[in-house]
């Protein structure tokens, strides 16, 4: 291999990642013709047509065309099982192969994160302005229905596209109405704050076709004389030189890019935008990280912050199964070639139907118990069931009701295995390690058996196939979660900003790097705790107040 690292290439900033915060970002900091910006992508272009048909989620998930193919480590939560743990490996990131749902969380996840960090910029009501800034809600198109208040929390015109799913199922409005016999308001928008109640999701999608980051704030962009994209290219590791005063500046990254090894400098910052194990994998390489571990593979330690790695958190999905009759389900619709046949001539001719499908149709947010003041609770329901993501739908018409705790209490972590980049690292999320996120998880699997319970669903005759009805105490229920249990693909946390006198956190309110000059962290992995729904447009959120900073820095 060629060694160009000699020849070093000279920018403003160089942004590692070209996903879900890579892309506002590149957007945001090359808008000014003055700033040189690097975007780098190890991923190639979201080129692949699977990545735009909604659908076609299904073929991006654990392809090395689209998917880092990541496994966790054997989870003593989950039996001892292991699971795939994508993550979105070309343009636009995880929101190329994601389910497009359009979530942002509760007011009280942001005025948490304010209280973690002492900085009121990321209480609920200075986050609002953030997420409407790049937002092009479809109820405020001409002709919208939106209420006054709607325009009070959703912005118009900007590149984040919201629509409403092209598709409704019998079924699901009779599990909806179930869930409001069983005790769930409806609501027509999950994003205002408090997103108790029952409806379906509003999705990132344009006139049926998946709209990723990518599209959304590169597509155009791309052209600018002083924004260069480079895609397919791996990022080695970080460039530490001795700042002013002996403290560590990162001048900028290696890299391997067609073949040969390459060196990126930065004048003002580098900004790891690689995800929530990317950002603290590379990190970790750098010498930035647990100085234990950093010695155990014989890394010299640039920055000893124990943090790195640590704090990750996700959702875990309990999926239950429900037989029905006398319902059309996509089951019965795709189980035969006619079937087939007529779902893609829907799509191609009115791009609706079961290929503009998000993973998940209805949702709805409730307690698992009185002791709960708040949601913690997320239903995704779909009209279909299988026995595990990629395998054949089942034979018989069937929903599936998948629950996650919001608020998990359980921590994980992310560990380089080798000082080799290209090895994926150890990603030990430990589900269902506390006794709070097990009695959660048989709480929850009780309050799914009493909407399904409910006289609006009767006429179906719904029949429990997973878990099964002989399940009932607490140790069966958790245990059953364990054995069904599914990542929702909501990993964060591992790079937690908080207060100084936090000695787990490793940036600061602003994600600056601590210990370091001119680098920060600007993805989900920031996080303290994880927001209380789908973390895609939270982690745009916080590309675009972070944008807004790195810029006034200047």
């Amino acid at each position: 291999m060629a060694d160009h690292s000699n020849d070093k290439q000279a920018f403003d900033y160089i942004v590692v990642g070209a996903g879900t915060a890579g892309c506002l970002l590149a957007n945001r900091l090359s808008a000014d013709p003055a700033n040189r910006v690097l975007l780098i992508e190890a991923g190639g272009r979201d080129n692949y047509h699977w990545i735009h048909i909604p659908v076609g989620y299904l073929y991006c998930i654990d392809n090395p065309r689209t998917d880092w193919r990541f496994r966790t480590e054997p989870d003593q939560g989950l039996n001892g099982r292991s699971l795939i743990y994508p993550r979105g490996k070309t343009l636009g990131g995880c929101s190329s192969i994601n389910g497009m749902l359009y979530l942002r969380g509760q007011a009280r996840d942001y005025d948490g994160w304010a209280e973690l960090t002492g900085d009121d910029a990321w209480r609920w009501e200075n986050c609002l302005a953030d997420f409407m800034k790049h937002e092009d809600h479809h109820r405020l198109d001409d002709g919208g229905d939106a209420d006054a208040a709607h325009r009070d929390f959703h912005g118009h015109g900007g590149k984040w596209r919201v629509e409403k799913q092209r598709l409704k199922w019998q079924v699901l409005d009779d599990f909806a109405t179930a869930a409001v016999e069983a005790g769930i308001p409806r609501t027509r928008d999950f994003n205002r704050g408090d997103n108790e109640g029952v409806d379906y999701f509003e999705v990132n999608q344009r006139s049926g076709w998946r709209w990723n980051t990518s599209k959304a704030f590169l597509r155009g962009v791309e052209k600018r004389g002083n924004l260069s994209l480079w895609h397919s290219t791996q990022v080695l590791g970080l460039e530490v030189e001795k700042g002013e005063g002996g403290e560590p500046r990162c001048c900028g990254v290696k890299a391997e890019r067609d073949g040969e090894r390459v060196v990126a400098t930065a004048s003002r910052e580098v900004i790891l935008s690689a995800g929530a194990i990317g950002s603290p994998q590379l990190l970790q390489l750098s010498g930035i990280g647990p100085a234990d571990l950093l010695a155990a593979h014989g890394i010299p330690v640039v920055a000893d912050l124990p943090g790195v790695g640590e704090n990750l958190q996700d959702h875990l999905q309990i999926r239950s199964v429900y037989k029905v009759t006398g319902a059309k389900t996509l089951n019965t619709m795709a189980n035969s070639l006619m079937g087939k046949a007529k779902i893609g001539l829907e799509y191609v001719l009115r791009r609706s139907g079961p290929m503009s499908m998000a993973p998940s149709q209805l949702c709805a947010f409730t307690r698992s118990s009185e002791d709960y003041e708040h949601p913690n609770l997320e239903y995704h329901v779909q009209p279909l069931s299988l026995e595990a993501f990629g395998q054949p739908l089942h034979d018989y018409p069937a929903i599936t009701a998948s629950v996650c705790n919001l608020n998990p209490t359980s921590r994980g972590a992310v560990r380089i295995k080798s000082r080799d980049p290209r090895q994926a690292p150890a990603i030990a999320p430990n589900y269902l390690s506390t006794p709070e996120d097990r009695q959660v998880a048989a709480d929850s699997l009780r309050v799914t058996r009493r909407i399904a319970g409910q006289p609006a669903f009767a006429k179906y005759a719904p029949e429990e196939v997973k878990p099964g009805v002989e399940y009932q105490t607490d140790e069966d229920l958790t245990r059953l979660a364990g054995d069904i249990g599914t990542t929702i693909f909501h990993p964060v946390g591992t790079v937690k900003m908080g207060r100084d006198d936090d000695p787990m956190a490793v940036v600061d309110s602003h994600l600056r790097v601590r210990g370091l000059r001119s680098l920060r962290v600007v993805d989900a992995s920031i996080m303290p705790t994880i927001t209380s729904g789908n973390t895609n447009s939270p982690t745009l959120m916080i590309a675009e107040k972070a944008a807004g900073w790195i810029l006034k820095s200047q």
